[in-house]
């Protein structure tokens, strides 16, 4: 069971958290209360494929936006998945 790798394909969202400082503002006692800005913002996402074993991660990619993932792209993936852990 220790040569089985086994894949898997998941999105990674990358945030940008706002901090205290950034949405902090002057006000006096009769001015509306400012908009509460959501504390957290999707930057980016990217779907990731990766391999891995009973040690952990052999290998992973970002897969290119844009990219469909089929057999072709995955055929190539394996290719490349193949070569490394061939040099190990």
């Amino acid at each position: 069971m220790g040569h089985v790798i086994t894949g898997d394909e998941t999105w990674v969202y990358q945030y940008d958290p706002e901090i205290k400082q950034k949405s902090a503002q002057w006000k006096t006692a009769n001015s509306p209360r400012p908009k509460k800005i959501p504390s957290v913002q999707i930057k980016s996402q990217n779907n990731v494929a990766d391999f891995f074993y009973f040690r952990g991660i052999v290998h992973y990619e970002f897969v290119p936006t844009g990219q469909t993932v089929n057999q072709v792209y995955y055929l190539e993936v394996l290719g490349r998945l193949h070569e490394k852990v061939r040099r190990k």
